[in-house]
């Protein structure tokens, strides 16, 4: 058996490798990661029992979603090469995938937990939505059904907003750069409100709203921004740094507008309640003048000389009515002394063998006596009680 060179041994082993693992898969945790300033990705897969060299060169670097971390579970497809200088070999890398889950959606956590510890997320940040806007920077693209179905939702709900449409490539390549440079100028046109957006598609389509360039720029803007990417389901990077997140297109419209209608709605109820504390007022007024009138006439000086004029009359009239009454009583009174006067007068008792007969303080005539009747006889010095025992008429000859 003849000798051979190191090197030519190496160059075997390599030729044999690499024709027989042109394209392998394997899964492992990575260890020493390093990133070299030319791009390049060196590192180890390794399991519970060996290691295995690795490296990706910056062309392929483009195609990685997510960053590589130590202790990651990674799946990689790769080709075996072989350093003949040292006689080491390693895989040369086209592909990692995150293992157990897709690489989008880690990217999209990895990206979510660093801009969350930056504090893009902070609500005391946000940005608050004027109430009524003037204009309305669009940031989308101007071929896409998103762009029609705001301009017909913000023509039914509010006509007076003036609308600006900011064309973006929102998917593929240099996508991600569009929409930055778009946010820019959008940002440059003094609008009350920004949206930035498209219609649904898949999760690769979405994927320049989940950049880390496109969450700088947003969260660098002046203008407030609503964020209306994909459908209700999807949830983007860009939703977290904006100051609102909107469903749809659609939905961001109806967020970022007032809808006439309710203020149609707004306007009848006040003009109604205008006129209902308007009749009240009104009312209240009318109220005020009639008591006001009222008074004023009570205390008028033609009221005040009516009202003296009835008392006048009042007293005038209680005045002759007591009068006539006081001397209806003293005109009883002189009667009374007058018959007690005549009664009692000395000349009528004076006459001898004559006396007076009265009964009950009156005089009577003898004709009028009556068996049993009580009487007085009197004259001018004597008084004498007697009572009638027996009575009898003489016929006069």
């Amino acid at each position: 058996m003849n000798p051979i060179s190191v090197s030519t041994l190496n160059t075997q082993i390599k030729s044999l490798l690499e024709t027989t693992f042109m394209q392998i898969c394997v899964e492992g945790e990575i260890s020493n990661l390093t990133v070299h300033s030319s791009g390049h990705i060196y590192f180890s897969i390794k399991d519970e029992n060996s290691t295995i060299s690795c490296v990706m060169f910056k062309g392929n670097t483009k195609y990685l979603k997510f960053e590589l971390e130590n202790g990651q579970k990674v799946q990689v497809t790769a080709s075996i090469t072989v350093y003949v200088p040292r006689g080491n070999y390693q895989l040369l890398c086209t592909r990692i995938e995150p293992s157990g889950i897709g690489n989008l959606t880690l990217a999209f956590e990895q990206l979510k937990t660093k801009l969350q510890a930056k504090g893009y997320f902070e609500p005391s940040i946000k940005k608050t939505l004027p109430k009524y806007p003037k204009k309305i920077a669009i940031v989308t693209s101007p071929t896409g059904a998103a762009i029609e179905d705001m301009k017909k939702v913000a023509s039914k709900r509010w006509a007076l907003c003036e609308l600006i449409l900011v064309p973006t490539l929102v998917q593929g390549n240099g996508s991600i750069e569009d929409i930055a440079n778009s946010i820019k100028y959008a940002d440059k046109l003094n609008c009350d409100i920004m949206i930035i957006g498209r219609g649904g598609g898949s999760i690769e389509d979405l994927w320049a709203f989940n950049s880390e360039i496109v969450a700088d720029t947003i969260f660098q803007a002046n203008t407030p921004i609503i964020s209306a990417v994909g459908h209700e389901i999807d949830y983007l990077i860009s939703d977290f740094v904006s100051d609102v997140r909107a469903a749809t297109p659609s939905n961001a419209i109806e967020i970022a507008l007032p809808d006439i209608n309710e203020h149609f709605l707004y306007i009848d109820s006040m003009i109604v309640e205008f006129q209902n504390r308007l009749k009240n007022v009104l009312a209240k007024k009318e109220q005020e003048l009639i008591n006001t009138k009222r008074l004023l006439e009570q205390n008028s000086i033609e009221s005040k000389f009516s009202f003296i004029a009835s008392q006048i009359k009042l007293l005038k009239s209680s005045f002759n009515s007591s009068f006539v009454q006081k001397i209806e009583i003293f005109q009883h009174s002189l009667d009374s002394l007058k018959s007690n006067y005549i009664l009692n007068h000395p000349e009528k008792k004076e006459k001898n063998g004559f006396v007076q007969i009265s009964k009950n303080n009156k005089i009577i005539s003898l004709e009028d006596l009556k068996i049993g009747d009580n009487l007085e006889l009197q004259t001018v010095n004597v008084i004498a009680d007697c009572k009638i025992i027996n009575l009898s008429k003489q016929k006069v000859k």
